[in-house]
């Protein structure tokens, strides 16, 4: 990942870059908010921007929001009043780092905004058919639809088939759809002259033009809005971008990946997607099978995960018993691979002695460990048989808050599910959601359910 120091590079704050760098973080350093703008703009590109918290933090948000720039920012200091870390958090930093730095902390965050070294375990037949597929088409500069469940691991062979292309010296860029508002998604993607809007004091240069020679990856593509689509399909036909607000064509070389969990067939037929954009995009289609499908790589990826987690906590390995490997490959896993990676992360810390025995396998609220999980279809079921219960003498949109409200109980939270479950995109979901929140109406959080839910 891409990590942009804010701050003078001296010290502690040295220190930390050192500690990126030998956590596989490309790492950049500019003085000012005003310079850290200016790199973002020029396309130089960052996945997180690392601030000294005696910088105006706001100031440096709110200059990148207006020229539609979206990068997350942690703070940082050395003994930093706890007054001055809150006030940066409430400017809009994810967090506050204090320094001198602890190496694992530094290693979470990094982690937490992206993380590259994800490596392609594959020991199912069913997974190993897809891998030789992508080795075939690697090479090619093709554009390929990567399809499959949240958390099935799309994004991972996105990564795969770029190192696998002869472009894999050459920059990788991901963007998500779904994570960004629609009114910046636009300059995100395309970039920006000087004046094309109020807030554009300078040309700002997109991500197809950070990716060029290289990889641009459209995770969540199906949450991209029609307009958009339509100079996306432009780009891929003709290679070229307009920026907003540019006078002429700006020529590109990318390879385009692209990544969905939902049906882009059905989304045509429903006239969410466009047909045009989806025969250029899948020109070959990687479909990834759910984990449940997958049982010879449950027990490959959880001792991976295992071994990963208790060397970033500083602990020997862990071995799996035989009794815990029988409980995790009994599970469905509705949220694939990466429920799986959370639940290891789990046992590591809960595991009383040098193996992880099934009593450290537990829940998210530590509540006992279960075969199912709730699969897509028998929640389907459930909120099916919720969506008919008390409906006489209600509104359609009190049965629809209910039915949303209730299947979002049922998937603890989960967006993701709950809106697949619903057969609406995560979008419509998110606006249904953040409705309800301005009525007042209490919704779950991920991992939990509304007081007083079954």
């Amino acid at each position: 990942m891409r990590l942009l120091i804010v701050g003078s590079l001296g010290g502690q704050l040295h220190t930390a870059a050192k500690i990126a760098i030998d956590r596989g973080a490309k790492v950049a350093q500019v003085d000012t908010i005003n310079q850290a703008t200016s790199h973002l703009r020029a396309g130089r590109g960052a996945d997180l921007l690392m601030v000294d918290a005696s910088l105006d933090i706001g100031a440096l948000i709110a200059a990148n929001e207006a020229e539609r720039i979206t990068v997350p920012v942690v703070a940082c200091g050395v003994n930093v009043k706890p007054d001055i870390a809150a006030s940066a958090i409430r400017a809009g930093a994810k967090e506050f780092i204090p320094l001198p730095p602890e190496a694992d902390l530094i290693a979470a965050v990094l982690e937490a905004v992206a993380d590259d070294e994800q490596p392609m375990i594959a020991r199912d037949a069913s997974m190993q058919k897809v891998i030789e597929f992508a080795n075939q088409i690697a090479a090619s500069d093709a554009s390929v639809l990567i399809t499959g469940e949240s958390g099935s691991g799309k994004e991972v062979m996105a990564r795969y088939v770029h190192n696998k292309s002869k472009r894999a010296a050459a920059p990788f860029i991901s963007v998500n759809c779904a994570a960004i508002p629609e009114n910046l998604l636009e300059s995100e993607l395309f970039g920006h002259e000087k004046g094309a809007f109020t807030g554009a004091v300078a040309r700002r240069i997109g991500k197809f033009e950070e990716a060029n020679g290289g990889t641009l990856l459209l995770d969540e593509i199906s949450e991209m809005d029609a307009r958009l689509q339509a100079k996306l399909l432009r780009a891929l036909q003709e290679r070229e971008i307009d920026r907003v607000g540019g006078a002429g064509p700006v020529k590109i070389d990318i390879r385009v990946l692209a990544t969905s969990n939902r049906d882009l067939r059905k989304a045509v037929a429903e006239g969410q997607f466009r047909e045009d954009l989806l025969f250029r995009l899948n020109v070959v289609n990687l479909a990834l099978p759910p984990l449940r499908e997958r049982p010879d790589d449950i027990i490959a990826l959880a001792e991976h995960f295992a071994r990963k987690y208790a060397a970033a906590n500083g602990l020997g390995d862990r071995p799996i018993s035989d009794t815990a490997k029988t409980a995790l490959i009994a599970r469905d896993w509705p949220g694939n691979v990466r429920e799986l990676e959370n639940t290891m992360h789990r046992s590591v810390l809960l595991a009383s002695g040098q193996e992880i025995g099934p009593e450290a396998i537990r829940m998210p609220d530590g509540s006992l460990f279960t075969a199912s999980g709730g699969s897509t279809a028998s929640r389907a079921a459930e909120a099916a048989d919720v969506a008919q219960r008390n409906q006489v003498g209600r509104t359609v949109a009190e049965v629809e808050q209910n039915l949303i409200l209730e299947t979002l109980d049922h998937c603890l939270g989960n967006r993701t599910h709950a809106a697949n479950i619903l057969g609406i995109s995560i979008r419509t979901l998110r606006n249904k959601l953040k409705l309800y929140n301005e009525q007042g109406v209490p919704v779950p959080q991920p991992g939990e359910t509304r007081a007083g839910a079954a």
